[in-house]
């Protein structure tokens, strides 16, 4: 089974939208391990709204946390705790996209990140990248910390508007391929989503 781990540099840098780009277009399964915030409005559910095949399942996320916080603090709020080793794939034989909760040093607990995730769940690491001032630092940060475990990272997404001098720089310096590009859209649907998808049927 082929695990995509989806992170981001940071919070709100797009990666729902990925993943469902991405299951898109390997018609893969989605997991979300932890959810913070509304359990009304899942990024599971968004993404169950966007992806179009038949093939492609969207699993129920282990951790549900109603507090719009990081998850070790929406965890100790609800008397919950979360540890990387209790979080197991889900039965699939099917690819399978699985989104983090939030940037990649986020804590789980006093002592493991979201990072830890990925070594636990054996995963490849897919980056996305969005153009801001700061990008360029926390985006070599990211691939630095990632390298520094030996992860694998698959390559590089940017989502929004293109800087063609920034993007530039963070491929030079990492050595990474960029995957694909997906634009800042004003709307974003079960049609933008296969459109996207076709870029990407091939990583």
């Amino acid at each position: 089974m082929r695990k995509i781990f989806v992170a981001g540099i940071g919070t709100d840098i797009g990666k729902t939208v990925v993943s469902a780009v991405l299951c898109e277009a390997l018609e893969a399964d989605y997991f979300k391990p932890i959810q913070c915030g509304s359990l009304n409005e899942t990024d599971s559910m968004q993404v169950q709204s966007w992806i179009s095949n038949d093939k492609s399942v969207v699993h129920q996320e282990s951790v549900r946390l109603k507090g719009f916080k990081s998850p070790h603090a929406a965890a100790e709020e609800e008397g919950v705790e979360i540890h990387a080793a209790q979080i197991e794939i889900p039965d699939t034989d099917n690819t399978i996209v699985i989104e983090a909760a939030g940037g990649l040093m986020v804590p789980l607990n006093n002592e493991e990140l979201v990072i830890d995730l990925i070594g636990s769940l054996g995963a490849e690491t897919v980056l996305v990248s969005r153009n801001y001032l700061g990008s360029i630092n926390h985006t070599l940060l990211s691939v630095e910390i990632l390298n520094s475990r030996g992860y694998q990272i698959t390559g590089i997404i940017f989502n929004g508007d293109s800087v063609p001098s920034t993007e530039k720089v963070i491929l030079a310096h990492t050595g990474l391929n960029c995957l694909g590009r997906i634009d800042l859209e004003p709307e974003i649907n079960r049609e933008v989503i296969s459109r996207y998808a076709e870029q990407f049927r091939g990583i």
